[in-house]
């Protein structure tokens, strides 16, 4: 009988790999940088640590034993769900390992654009002086964060030791620490028009997409600034250049794009009053560490006990 497949498609250390045979040694566990050089196992596996869209049609086509994905990112809206509830695979996200450099992040953006860092390194390199019409502070200020996950929990938590009053919005409408009032996605309307900031930290699924456009910005301030680390297609992108150039909102954080990388010949790039930041709001030194020690090796565990995954298991119906 051959040995169960775990594929690890990705290059980690030897001591990730060690630990993982401490607990599964009747199982071949291989690993590769390139799907190249593990064609064969990847057609064997019955488990797959990090998703990549080179590995679809290997997948699709040739694996008939794919029992569960663990993927390196929070979001999986990049793979192909369909086709993998069908077989009744289970997915794990990475969703968790983010909240602390995302919510850094965020607050990065929020300060960069309040106390207009941004301008001043433009001028920095101009070696121009002067102010910018610096004016603005994030203190005792109103933050809407659209996504209340483990991501907008953290920010949350942050925004207090600002003095800040915190809206928030999550599907369930459940009530956490740190948020004084939260709302359900169809109380949008009624969150906007509050918040001197608001916040995206939502996956992309159908519900979500497009989500925010022109009603949306006109409902928020004039004074507002929006940050989305989310997805990029949350936000109809041209709707948010309108609302910037027509003053409709104060200005933008974005490190997501509906079209990655963001094409040269976005206005967003030239705008004075928008920073960007290239989809690496997640970016820390711990990521590694996070997605394999705390929610891959305890799932694993579970799994090999045949008992359900626990960590981040994704709801298709949801799409996270």
């Amino acid at each position: 009988m051959s040995k169960r497949t775990l594929v690890v498609n990705l290059d980690i250390s030897e001591n990730y790999l060690n630990e993982m045979k401490a607990i599964a040694p009747d199982w071949r566990i291989v690993f590769g940088k390139n799907h190249e050089d593990i064609t064969n196992e990847l057609k064997e596996a019955e488990i797959i640590l990090h998703w990549k869209k080179a590995i679809e049609p290997i997948i699709l086509e040739e694996n008939k034993n794919l029992r569960w994905v663990q993927t390196w990112s929070a979001g999986v809206n990049g793979l192909p769900l369909e086709a993998l509830q069908k077989r009744n695979v289970s997915i794990t996200s990475a969703n968790g390992v983010h909240a602390y450099p995302i919510s850094e992040t965020i607050f990065a953006l929020m300060l960069g654009l309040t106390r207009k860092i941004h301008s001043y390194v433009r001028q920095q390199m101009d070696k121009t002086w002067d102010n910018a019409n610096l004016k603005l502070e994030i203190h005792e200020k109103t933050i809407g964060i659209i996504g209340v996950g483990a991501i907008g929990q953290e920010t949350a938590k942050i925004a207090k030791a600002f003095g800040m009053k915190v809206l928030g919005v999550r599907h369930s409408g459940k009530e956490t620490d740190y948020v004084d009032q939260m709302y359900t996605p169809d109380q949008l309307a009624k969150i906007l028009p509050q918040c001197d900031i608001v916040v995206i930290t939502l996956p992309l699924t159908e519900d979500t997409t497009h989500l925010f456009g022109a009603e949306q910005f006109r409902q928020m301030k004039d004074s507002g600034i929006l940050i989305n680390i989310g997805r990029g297609p949350i936000v109809v992108e041209e709707d948010l250049i309108n609302a910037l150039q027509n003053k409709e909102i104060a200005g933008a954080g974005l490190d997501v794009f509906a079209t990655e990388p963001l094409p040269e010949d976005s206005p967003l790039w030239e705008m004075e009053n928008v920073i960007v930041t290239p989809h690496t709001a997640g970016a820390t030194e711990h990521y590694t560490e996070r997605v394999i020690k705390d929610i891959f090796i305890p799932n694993l565990k579970r799994y090999l006990e045949d008992e359900k995954l626990d960590i981040n298991l994704v709801d298709y119906e949801k799409g996270y």
